[in-house]
């Protein structure tokens, strides 16, 4: 059989994928295990699993905000399964159901160990985190329990209750800040003595100038009486529907963070045919305005233009121009809509530019020990904790231990992540590494967590653009995404790529959702960005 004449040969088309984390690598996979088109990922960074990644140092490993594996989605579940199984149980204090984290298909946990890497598995973990405040440790979330109420104090109790009371007695208008909906679902003392401060420092403005759109994103239906309700349950050990998200007691958890599963799915793109390719930034999209073109999912009413190629830099200072019959790009929106040049709107180009976002600092700390302990004497045993001491610029500690004990090279030792909220440019983010391990170690010893002696190590990661934030120009995003939707080659996923704050499996499901689009020669972005916003989506599991 001759062989066939090289211009009739079809070229195999390739998937020119912008960012090597949940969201990018997922999409990888799922094209090699669904389509014939090759996936080239481009990650501007030298570590796989963007915000997800686990960063290592001198043996010890931190994951960057705290990933708990934990979803509604029975796909995403299945996917987590299918390429890290679950680690062998044998805890009396857990039940059967428990264990399976109240998969009711019985699949999510139901695997063993057995695997050539014993380490290659998701370890089931309890979730333990808590607020300190007035340097007390709450439960969170919050339960209206007799504790409770006697480590604020009967007066203040009092207040928070007849607070609540009396706004439920108020007619409850639309809210349109973070201030009203968190009064509407906790009342006014409450609000001010536990959600107030905490939101401001995350966000950095006040509560009055974000809108409800988050909080309506982030907690749903959660509510004091839902957590009361919540609260009675666990007591009385009552069956019932599975909690809200807000509210799960358990979670699944690679055995050496987070980056260990996006490192293997990487590794298994590259296997499979794909390229993952480091230190490699997409600067410029180039842009045809061709409205007929080959293909079914390029042939959509909606996309008058299409994209050829990706110009990728490199860190040598190579550049190369990449063939794409699609792109799907999870690098942050304003930086999408400066590679696409010039020919972008100066409308669409001034929203993108007014977009903000969250910065974002941990400092990982090395202890011999820290100075509270549970009741009974063991060491604390929560994930994090939220941090509300006032004056303490602090978020939320981890104590990475607690998430596996793999994550820390010397057991005896305790490791935590110190986490700031911050700005690109404040006095934080620019604070020199030396003043910020002193200012970071500090704030443990004043709230009586830490004592500053045992201090052994710290090590600083800085994480720009960590949080989108809906604030800026982002009641216009509508305009801004009208504009990319006409790209008719183009998918938006992740984190940063939509815009949206967005958990890992909200990530995932948009890369899932973007490659049954391509597979399935469909243009319907809408079922991309309908994802995360049901509004059953975080109510249950």
């Amino acid at each position: 059989m001759n062989p066939q004449h090289p211009s009739t040969m079809r070229r195999q088309r390739t998937a020119v994928i912008i960012g090597a984390g949940p969201a990018g690598l997922t999409a990888a996979l799922e094209l090699l295990e669904h389509t014939d088109i090759r996936p080239i990922v481009l990650e501007a960074t030298d570590a796989i699993g963007g915000l997800a990644r686990t960063v290592q140092y001198k043996g010890n490993r931190l994951d960057i905000g705290g990933h708990r594996f934990f979803s509604k989605s029975e796909r995403v579940n299945a996917w987590w399964a299918r390429h890290m199984p679950c680690e062998s149980i044998s805890n009396p204090g857990i039940s059967t159901e428990e264990q399976r984290l109240g998969d009711t298909s019985g699949e999510a946990c139901s695997f063993s160990a057995d695997q050539p890497n014993p380490d290659h598995v998701m370890l089931l973990r309890p979730r333990r985190s808590r607020i300190y405040f007035l340097q007390q440790f709450f439960a969170y979330p919050l339960a209206l329990s007799a504790q409770t109420l006697r480590r604020l104090g009967w007066q203040r109790s009092a207040a928070i209750i007849a607070s609540y009371a009396a706004q439920q007695l108020r007619p409850h208008a639309a809210p349109v800040n973070m201030q009203q909906f968190f009064t509407q679902r906790f009342g006014r003392r409450l609000y001010e003595t536990f959600f107030k401060a905490y939101t401001e420092k995350v966000w950095g403005v006040p509560c009055d100038q974000i809108p409800a759109r988050w909080g309506a994103q982030r907690i749903r239906k959660l509510s004091l009486l839902r957590a009361v309700h919540h609260q009675l349950r666990r007591t009385l050990r009552l069956a019932g529907n599975a909690a809200d998200t807000s509210l799960c007691e358990q979670f699944l958890y690679p055995k050496l963070g987070p980056g260990q599963l996006w490192e293997h799915i990487a590794q298994q793109v590259v296997e499979r045919g794909g390229e993952v390719r480091l230190q490699t930034t997409a600067s410029e999209l180039c842009v045809t305005n061709d409205s007929v073109l080959e293909g079914p999912v390029l042939n959509s009413p909606v996309a008058n233009s299409h994209i050829t190629c990706v110009h990728a830099l490199h860190a040598s200072g190579a550049q190369e121009c990449i063939p794409a019959d699609f792109v799907l790009s999870t690098m942050p929106v304003p930086a999408l809509i400066k590679a696409l040049g010039s020919d972008v709107p100066p409308h669409v180009r001034a929203i993108a530019e007014g977009l903000r976002f969250r910065d974002f600092l941990t400092v990982g700390l090395l202890s011999k020990r820290l100075a509270l302990r549970m009741p009974c004497g063991a060491p604390l045993d929560d994930t994090w904790i939220y941090i509300q001491e006032p004056g303490i610029r602090m978020g939320r500690l981890q104590i990475f231990n607690n998430w596996s004990t793999s994550m820390v090279a010397d057991p005896t030792t305790v490791w935590l992540g110190l986490e700031y909220f911050c700005a690109e440019g404040d006095d934080l983010w620019t604070m020199p590494d030396d003043s910020l391990r002193s200012f970071a170690a500090s704030e443990l010893a004043a709230m009586g967590l830490l004592h500053l002696d045992d201090v052994l190590d710290t090590h600083i990661v800085r994480v720009p653009k960590a949080y989108p934030a809906y604030l800026g120009t982002y009641e216009h995003f509508d305009t801004l995404r009208n504009y990319t939707d006409r790209l008719g080659n183009l998918f938006l996923i992740g984190r940063n790529g939509m815009h949206r704050y967005n958990n890992q499996d909200h990530s995932m499901l948009a890369a899932m959702t973007a490659v049954d689009q391509i597979s399935s020669g469909l243009t319907d972005r809408d079922a991309l960005w309908t994802i995360n916003t049901e509004p059953d989506y975080h109510e249950q599991r």
